[in-house]
């Protein structure tokens, strides 16, 4: 059985929001993705000063991370966007617009924070996926 997701894009009432649903809902086992940043495998930051290159290293990191729990980008529900600044947020849509598609998109919540825990880091991204009971990674 295939997780079913459900995603509401403007519930009644709600302004439609840009490339985001601010509902979805479905069945399946919860997987919690830590926040992912521009580091390659050795740790070392990809894409100094350019939000474009971390943006697309990001979403890469969070492939690899929800496919070690047996789940896609198309299992996520959630993602949540820490960025320094929110002049890189267009970098970011468009990374994650390759990476996911345009529709439907899940639930997201973007905010901008003085720093992350390294000064070239320019964004992190956590996701929040539902995979169907019973699969494996």
């Amino acid at each position: 059985m295939r997780t079913h997701l459900t995603r509401v894009a403007a519930p009644e009432g709600v302004a439609p929001g840009s490339g985001y649903s601010h509902v979805v809902w479905g069945t399946g086992r919860f997987v919690a993705v830590s926040g992912q940043c521009a580091l390659d495998a050795e740790g070392e930051v990809v894409g100094e000063g350019d939000p474009a290159a971390q943006a697309r290293q990001v979403f890469a990191n969070l492939r690899r991370c929800l496919a070690a729990a047996g789940a896609a980008f198309d299992d996520v529900v959630k993602l949540t966007y820490y960025v320094t600044d929110v002049a890189y947020l267009p970098a970011v849509r468009a990374a994650r617009d390759e990476a996911l598609g345009t529709t439907p998109p899940p639930a997201s919540t973007a905010v901008q924070v003085t720093a992350l825990f390294r000064p070239e880091l320019l964004l992190e991204v956590e996701a929040f996926a539902l995979v169907p009971e019973g699969s494996r990674p």
